[in-house]
């Protein structure tokens, strides 16, 4: 998932960092794994700007959340709440403990395979955080189902994550609103349909 993180490691388990909100700085532990590579405190950085007129009173969701440091750094920054989904057990377990160290009340992990859970039965979201692991080929096929299945509400936006210029033919109706690169990884913002109102809590 992405590419390494700046936290170092201690005890078999790596750190992230909080980088902004009512959580910045803080550190938390990642669960060892090969496979898990957060994205850079540089990237998210960047994001989070892009993001930074929506992100208070929106609704998440985090596909291969990993370490949780999109859904995670959402909140600290005031999203009303965030679904974050993962498969692997020990991630999982670490997920789950960072959330209750945090006090993250409005933070739901899941422990599901992202692409099944796109097939039950969908809720919109107001943003989602779409981060799959390099060259699994799910990036395009989770697009199609956020699509298909109404995941997304009208005008939400959609984070993709992908090796450099390797980003999937979006769905119909989709937009690409912002693109960039830092190294080896290319991040973008795409939204779906119309541009978007705030939502209703941060409005009011």
């Amino acid at each position: 998932m992405a590419v390494a993180d700046s936290g170092g490691r201690a005890g078999g388990l790596g750190q992230l960092r909080i980088i902004g909100g009512q959580w910045r700085s803080r550190r938390l532990q990642i669960a060892a794994s090969t496979q898990l590579r957060p994205t850079p405190d540089r990237v998210r950085e960047t994001l989070f700007n892009w993001l930074q007129p929506w992100i208070v009173g929106a609704n998440c969701l985090d596909l291969f959340a990993g370490s949780g440091a999109l859904g995670l750094e959402a909140l600290s920054r005031g999203a009303a709440g965030a679904v974050l989904v993962e498969h692997d057990p020990a991630v999982i377990s670490v997920l789950r403990a960072n959330v209750t160290v945090l006090g993250a009340s409005t933070a739901d992990v899941i422990m599901a395979d992202c692409v099944a859970y796109l097939q039950t039965q969908a809720r919109p979201f107001d943003i989602v955080f779409l981060d799959p692991p390099y060259r699994s080929g799910l990036l395009g096929r989770c697009c199609t189902l956020l699509a298909a299945g109404g995941w997304i509400r009208p005008g939400g936006l959609v984070y993709l994550e992908a090796p450099g210029t390797q980003l999937p033919e979006l769905p119909e109706g989709w937009l690409l609103e912002r693109s960039k690169r830092a190294g080896q990884v290319g991040y973008h913002l795409a939204r779906n349909g119309p541009w978007r109102s705030l939502p209703r809590s941060a409005a009011q």
